[in-house]
């Protein structure tokens, strides 16, 4: 699977045009603070505080066609409920959480080179290693992105 879907960012960019650069800018800050939290949750061992940020990355990374990302939020999220629901710590999800950071990184290296002037727009696709596939259609329609 590509780490980018590049029919959905370009779709993204035809909605949101010259603000591509700024709401790119926003994902690098949401996704970091959401790696971070995730990352805080896991080490206190609290499932309850990792669904919110799993949540948010999946949202936003769907926004930029960032399917492997959004997949393993997704898997994270799930799993973290699961968890709250049988009060389980997250143990289980470790495995998934140490992906996170790096397949970010690698994310918001195309999408910049892509965002940057002169830069790419559909190179070939870089697959994600180990990310797993999962069915489309979980969750609500993805929407527009902004800032309150």
């Amino acid at each position: 699977m590509a780490i980018i879907d590049w029919a959905a960012l370009a779709k993204l960019k035809a909605e949101i045009g010259a603000e591509f650069p700024r709401i790119l800018g926003y994902f690098r800050e949401d996704g970091v603070r959401s790696i971070v939290a995730i990352e805080d949750a896991m080490r206190a061992r609290d499932a309850a505080r990792v669904v919110r940020p799993a949540h948010t990355l999946k949202g936003e990374s769907a926004q930029f066609g960032a399917e492997p990302l959004r997949l393993l939020s997704e898997q994270i999220e799930r799993g973290a409920r699961r968890c709250v629901e049988t009060h389980d710590v997250p143990d289980e999800l470790l495995e998934h959480v140490v992906q996170l950071r790096p397949l970010l990184q690698q994310t918001l290296a195309m999408l910049e080179a892509h965002a940057a002037p002169g830069g790419p727009t559909a190179p070939a696709p870089v697959l994600a290693p180990g990310v797993p596939r999962r069915p489309q259609g979980f969750g609500r329609k993805v929407g527009g992105f902004g800032r309150g």
